[in-house]
């Protein structure tokens, strides 16, 4: 047996939460889910496949109508049904039990009754409106853990017609102690935007205080909307350059907590977030542009060429250069960096050099226009 499949034995039971008994991951080579992976991996064509795979369904099936399975048995057959489903086999008849499983069971229980139902179903499955009233009560559970897991599938799966039903208590959420919990909150509010954009038009003052969240995570999580709406509507939300601005001035100047780094380089991607809102509050607009030419050159100064990250920081830099109202300044600096790109021997930063189009910056004076070409 490869590696990798010993790995993935081992890491099941404490992933997955199949026996809370102490030294659990030492049985995993014995479970029935572990048995089946190691059988897959034995087998030689598709057509044993299939059958090792009709033979386990029919299997499930029998135990998960039987009234002498138990929750922590209907635990691990969801698991092995998922299982099944991910390799492309229906598992159809395990919905309903999947639905019952986070309706009555546990903690551990529910965990693995919502995973199932985030995968097996999507938002328009008829079955779905049979959990709005389990993610009703869960909402409002004192467990942390509850709520947390009641959010994650309002994120991911919602009946579009329910939302109404929901969304005042997402909405209290926001003001949550716990910033996992508030976190989850704006992401559903995205959700929600997204599929129905009408119900949540009333709540942007709300977005803004996400904005302002002492938690960076929160504050992370509402650039998401905000891209959104900034792209539908810039006007509507130029008072918040500043605050756009300020909040990229620390995350350059490394004030977010050390988990927010990569390789060394901080919140890269919430970095790219905060140029892309920023090139399309900026776009022909002088007066909101000269706000943000600072910080963008500190961005150019602080991005060195040496990862893969930092390259895409620069690009999204460029971009918002030439997209904003133009600084000969700022226009020199990022044709210096393209021409880093372009004399580059990788392959890639050659392609980043070669495709910036820059023939639509017919505002800028003819020197500055000379040093960009050259």
């Amino acid at each position: 047996m490869s590696d990798v499949v010993e790995k993935t034995l081992t890491a099941l039971p404490s992933l997955l939460s199949l026996d809370s008994q102490p030294g659990s991951a030492k049985l995993s080579s014995n479970s029935k889910l572990g048995n089946l992976i190691r059988g897959i991996t034995e087998l030689t064509s598709k057509h044993e496949e299939e059958k090792l795979i009709q033979h386990e369904l029919s299997s499930i099936k029998e135990q998960v109508s039987s009234p002498n399975t138990t929750m922590r048995q209907m635990r691990e057959l969801m698991v092995r049904a998922v299982y099944c489903e991910m390799l492309g086999y229906e598992a159809s008849f395990s919905y309903i039990h999947a639905i019952k499983l986070a309706q009555q069971g546990n903690v551990l229980e529910k965990r693995v009754g919502y995973l199932a139902v985030s995968l097996f179903l999507n938002e328009n499955h008829e079955l779905l409106l049979l959990l709005v009233n389990t993610v009703l009560k869960d909402l409002q559970s004192t467990n942390l853990i509850e709520v947390c897991m009641a959010l994650t599938v309002v994120c991911q799966i919602f009946p579009k017609d329910m939302i109404p039903a929901i969304l005042p208590i997402v909405e209290e959420k926001l003001n949550h102690p716990k910033e996992i919990i508030r976190r989850k909150a704006v992401l559903a509010l995205h959700k929600f935007y997204l599929i129905a954009p009408n119900q949540v038009q009333h709540i942007h003052n709300k977005f803004r205080k996400a904005l302002c969240d002492k938690d960076p995570g929160v504050m992370t999580a509402s650039l998401h909307i905000y891209l959104q709406l900034i792209q539908e509507n810039a006007e509507a939300y130029k008072d918040l350059t500043a605050s756009f601005v300020t909040i990229l001035k620390q995350v350059v100047g490394g004030k977010l907590p050390m988990d927010f780094n990569y390789h060394s380089v901080p919140a890269p991607w919430l970095q790219i977030q905060l140029l892309r809102i920023l090139s399309l509050l900026g776009k022909n607009d002088q007066r909101t542009s000269e706000v943000m030419y600072e910080v963008l050159d500190e961005s150019l100064r602080r991005a060195e060429m040496n990862h893969n990250i930092t390259y895409a920081i620069l690009y999204e830099c460029v971009k918002c250069v030439y997209t904003i109202h133009p600084k000969s300044e700022l226009l020199e600096k990022a044709a210096t960096c393209i021409g880093n790109f372009v004399l580059s021997p990788k392959i890639n930063l050659k392609y980043l050099g070669d495709s910036t189009d820059f023939s639509h910056r017919g505002r800028c004076d003819d020197s500055t226009s000379t040093n960009i070409m050259t």
